[in-house]
């Protein structure tokens, strides 16, 4: 009889006091925070790889109160904090949850830095995006995990660890938000310094490349992940990949006591005696939840998303099979991010995150009909809701990025990169749209040339003069800070005046999901009476959003899963005192 035949109480098992399925930053918060306390900890991941979504993200976590931020002087009151997600949340406010969340953000970040491999450096000039809400704040409310170069992992770890998104990085190597990516595009203007800055950072990456063959200098996401990985490692958490799990366990009692997972060795049952988290990612993958939330995708299939594919949402079905409830009545069933198609000479399309290229003085965003929508330097969630609203019933959901020759020169236009790489790769695969005018490029894109022309005119005579009086760009420390600071009088402005002129073709994506698993302030999953189901916890975005659906800072999908995970570890293991995992320590920034 072979394994998949056997009764599943007769198949081989495993024990363990948790079991954590999935491995990005919410599994592997909870793992190191259970095996911190002294708990047996065992991670699946259904992947060949660990991390998910957080190892192609920015790394970045909106952590308010950190400690890092008052190594550096800056005490805002909690209240504070609460005051701006009101007003940006309003009736999705969910005073426990975020009470929680504020709560043990941090504790939460004191423990890694003080006690694990997960060192932080602070983001001291990343602002909330609504800068004239009550409450928001100018800098120190994120931070990001400290570059790691894998050489200092073990090489059976490495070779878990899920590579850089090809598409946000130079050749495979990964580029750090902040001075960083200041200095890389400083290159491209001719800074000396830039150019030396790029070179000291390219050449150790060629090097990599020819003796280990990947990417060995890890930044944002590649570095959360692995220094995750590295300090649950040190912990001794078993950590094991192509192990999706396929079937939770209970008691008679109804307690989730375990799994039934697939291994490489055949089917086996984990059994939990504390627990199981469920953080396998959300569900940005699965076509047919997305054909019933996600508006105007009739087909589920006009979506492009940022998480990999194994994200399908096997982490909220394994959590509905034994009551969970699926929470979907938030302000948005997604974390929503502009993203442009690229299409690569082996067949193969990759997905580019429009981040930080719309801030930058000199484009625009238009639709077919030529007309902008939406202040092009506010949020990617902005920019995506701003597009589906306006785009009327029956129309496919696209815009273009309009940009002239002064600016893909300067600055990256999606995936087509600034001086001294050359455009015509992108121009010849259709990526990078060009036309002599504006209404040659109008043609070739099928935007109503007469209302572009209007459009860009409009837009220049008032770029000149430093404002935006259609939506206000520029008008906000976050509109600026993405802008170019030597670009005056308003960072985020200037005029779209020389041919040739530039489009890239622009659709709606997500770095993730928003509704999922509800559950409570101790991270344990509630039933549709809002009773917690004993030995089930959630973290990641498996979790329905603290945030009720709404973006209102960078690193709202990071900062909740290791804050959630982390207090799920701590509730597993039963702890009471914040002194018990050493975070009330004071973190000194890296």
């Amino acid at each position: 009889m072979s394994n998949t035949d056997t009764p599943p109480s007769e198949r081989p098992a495993l024990d363990c006091d948790v079991l954590v399925i999935g491995s990005g930053a919410g599994g592997l918060s909870a793992a190191v925070t259970a095996a911190h306390h002294g708990l047996k900890v065992i991670v699946v991941e259904k992947a060949t790889v660990c991390g998910g979504a957080t190892s192609w993200s920015g790394g970045w976590a909106w952590t308010p109160g950190n400690p890092l931020a008052k190594a550096d002087g800056v005490n805002e009151d909690t209240e504070e904090f609460r005051t701006y997600l009101r007003h940006r949340l309003g009736d999705n406010y969910q005073a426990d949850k975020v009470d929680a969340f504020l709560e043990a953000v941090p504790h939460m970040v004191g423990f890694f830095q003080n006690q694990t491999s997960l060192q932080f450096v602070p983001g001291t000039k990343i602002r909330d995006i609504y800068g004239k809400t009550p409450g928001a704040g100018t800098g120190h409310r994120s931070v990001g995990p400290k570059p790691l170069n894998a050489r200092s992992l073990k090489p059976e770890l490495r070779a878990k660890m899920r590579h850089q998104l090809y598409e946000t990085s130079f050749l495979g190597m990964g580029i750090m938000a902040g001075p960083d990516l200041t200095k890389f595009l400083s290159a491209s203007q001719g800074s000396i310094a830039g150019l030396f800055h790029a070179a000291r950072r390219f050449t150790p990456h060629l090097w990599d490349l020819l003796v280990h063959r990947r990417n060995m200098q890890l930044v944002n996401g590649t570095a959360l992940t692995g220094r995750l990985m590295k300090s649950a490692d040190d912990l001794g958490v078993d950590i094991r990949v192509s192990t999706p799990a396929r079937s939770l366990l209970t008691d008679n009692s109804g307690k989730v006591t375990g799994a039934v997972v697939s291994s490489p060795e055949g089917e086996l049952r984990i059994k939990a005696a504390r627990g199981v988290v469920l953080a396998a990612g959300g569900f940005p993958n699965d076509v047919q939840r997305r054909k019933g939330l996600f508006p105007k995708t009739p087909t589920g299939a006009a979506h492009w998303s940022l998480a990999p594919k194994e994200a399908n949402g096997d982490g909220i079905s394994l959590g509905q099979s034994v009551g969970g409830h699926f929470k979907t009545d938030v302000q948005s069933p997604a974390a929503w991010c502009p993203v442009s198609l690229v299409p690569y000479r082996s067949g193969r399309v990759g997905t580019f995150p429009h981040i930080m290229d719309r801030a930058k003085p000199g484009s625009i965003g238009v639709r077919a009909d030529g007309r902008r929508f939406v202040n092009e330097a506010n949020g990617y969630y902005d920019y995506v809701s701003a597009l589906i609203g306006s785009t009327p019933d029956g129309e496919e959901v696209q815009s273009w990025q309009i940009a002239d020759s002064v600016f893909v020169r300067k600055y990256p236009l999606g995936m087509a990169k600034p001086l001294p790489v050359p455009l015509f790769p992108y121009l010849r695969s259709g990526y990078l749209m060009k036309g002599r005018t504006l209404e040659d490029l109008a043609a070739k894109c099928g935007i109503d040339p007469v209302a572009l022309r209007e459009t860009v005119e409009r837009f220049n005579e008032n770029a000149r003069k430093g404002v935006d009086p259609d939506f206000d760009r520029g008008g906000t420390e976050f509109n600026r800070y993405g802008g170019d600071q030597k670009v005056k009088p308003n960072p985020s402005l200037a005029p779209i005046e020389r041919a040739p002129f530039y489009a890239v073709r622009v659709v709606p994506g997500s770095f993730g999901t928003f509704a999922g698993l509800e559950a409570d302030g101790r991270a344990r999953v509630l039933n549709s009476d809002g009773e917690p189901i004993e030995g089930l916890y959630v973290a990641g975005n498996d979790q329905a959003s603290v945030m009720g659906g709404h973006y209102p800072a960078g690193g709202i999908n990071l900062g909740p899963a290791l804050a959630f995970g982390y207090i799920a570890g701590r509730d597993l293991a039963g702890a009471t005192s914040y002194e018990d995992d050493g975070s009330v320590q004071t973190a000194s920034p890296a």
